[in-house]
């Protein structure tokens, strides 16, 4: 039988689960949940802890709203074209998408493919008090807000760029964390002892990969890839020194090979002892912990990435979920969307290590945060990104074009090819592809 309405917001946000440790705030009764029972709804969802902890929990959602929903559960790649080709037929066959903003927000702004979801938040019949738009952090809100401002989706799950660092090793040489983007090279220069296998820094070398370590730099120096008229910084003054600086960091401090390395061959190193500090997704951090995969164990610092020449920024990646705009039973849409972000939702989120709410609020509650394995710095880290966080990417189509280009760039840097040359022409070639997106 199922769960009253009743008894749902009163008693079962920390107990039916069984996986939530400290107290959850129930949902608003003053929201009328069940308003619209027994509408059927389809949902396009990433295969993702994200995607597959909606599908887990979906009969207590069920329960709360009697509103049914089937969900897919895709693979990234195959789900993120699958989205493009029926929200771009004008017929898609959900109600409900998750998207990856760094990867589809143009695109999908662009299309007009999701329902403008502003009124729903101004409706307390229809939105918890709890969840207001100030909760969400900065970047968050802009990922999800169109250029006119309008709120296209709700940010959902937030991978923030920060540093990671053995304390072990800092100590052996008498350091304590960086203060600034000069501190990070000049420690991870000392850090560096090639003879012992040791090396002051790790990070992605990988063309394409490699980008996303270069835009969380850039931030330093007080740019996005992309300014607010549309112009490419990367061959800028700013992109440029951005550029010299990945090169000096992963050529005087970082393991031999790193031009070939990923996110996963930094993690390696670092888990191993063989790096003082490796700069890379918040994501990433749970594996540092486990005793039978990490070295490191107890170890670990995890800290905001220090201030650059001109600002402190952490590069931010991170999907949410929007109604398609198209859907019948947008309102009906809008309570799931509601519910997939919740306080309850995105404390089962941080505290399995599923990913990371955009909401400060759970991010900021003390009995949420007793529930989470990670190291209380590592929320730190997380909550203070959020307060830095800028997108990492250039909000583009063609996302995929540029990581490729400018990847190369900055590869070629690390066999000692001059940075300025190589951010010029990597940008030179890269603007008519996206010129012809934009007209597109």
């Amino acid at each position: 039988m199922s769960i009253s309405r009743r008894r749902f917001m009163q008693g079962s946000v920390a107990g039916a689960a069984g996986l939530l440790t400290g107290a959850v705030p129930a949902f608003s009764a003053n929201v009328d949940w069940r308003r619209y029972a027994g509408t059927k709804l389809e949902a396009n969802l990433i295969k993702s802890p994200r995607g597959e902890l909606l599908q887990k929990y979906a009969k207590e959602f069920f329960d709360l709203t009697g509103i049914e929903v089937a969900s897919e559960v895709i693979p990234e790649q195959q789900q993120r074209q699958k989205a493009v080709i029926e929200l771009g037929s004008g017929k898609p066959n959900f109600d409900i998408v998750h998207l990856s903003y760094h990867v589809q927000k143009r695109q999908f702004d662009k299309a007009g493919w999701l329902a403008d979801i502003s009124g729903f938040m101004k409706d307390p019949t229809l939105t918890d008090a709890s969840l207001t738009e100030s909760d969400f952090s900065k970047v968050g809100l802009d990922y999800a807000k169109n250029q006119a401002g309008e709120l296209r989706s709700l940010p959902w799950s937030v991978d923030y760029f920060i540093v990671y660092w053995n304390k072990e090793l800092f100590a052996k040489k008498g350091l304590s964390f960086p203060t600034s983007f000069d501190e990070l090279a000049s420690h991870a220069e000392a850090l560096t002892d090639a003879k012992a296998g040791i090396y002051g820094i790790v990070g992605r070398g990988l063309k394409n990969a490699n980008v996303a370590l270069y835009g969380h730099l850039l931030l330093g120096y007080d740019v996005e890839a992309l300014d607010k008229s549309g112009r490419l910084t990367t061959d800028t003054p700013e992109g440029i020194a951005a550029a010299t600086y990945y090169q000096r960091l992963l050529t005087k401090s970082a393991p031999p090979g790193v031009a070939g390395f990923n996110w996963a061959e930094c993690q390696s190193a670092f888990v191993q002892g063989r790096a003082a500090m490796w700069i890379d997704g918040v994501g990433f951090a749970p594996p540092l912990e486990d005793p039978e995969k990490s070295r490191v164990v107890g170890k670990v610092g995890y800290s905001v990435m220090p201030k650059g020449p001109k600002a402190q920024g952490s590069a931010t990646y991170g999907d949410g979920i929007g109604i398609a705009a198209t859907s019948k039973n947008k309102e009906a849409a809008y309570l799931y969307c509601q519910w997939a972000v919740s306080k309850l939702m995105g404390a089962r989120l941080l505290q399995t290590g599923g990913g990371v709410p955009f909401r400060n609020s759970i991010l900021n509650d003390a009995e949420v945060r007793k529930g989470v394995k990670m190291p209380g710095d590592w929320v730190d880290a997380v909550s203070g990104s959020g307060k830095v966080g800028r997108p990492g990417l250039p909000v583009i189509i063609p996302v995929a074009e540029f990581r490729d280009i400018i990847g190369i760039a900055l590869t070629n840097t690390l066999s000692g090819a001059d940075p300025a040359a190589e951010m010029k022409k990597a940008t030179e070639q890269f603007k008519p592809i996206l010129e012809k997106s934009e007209k597109a």
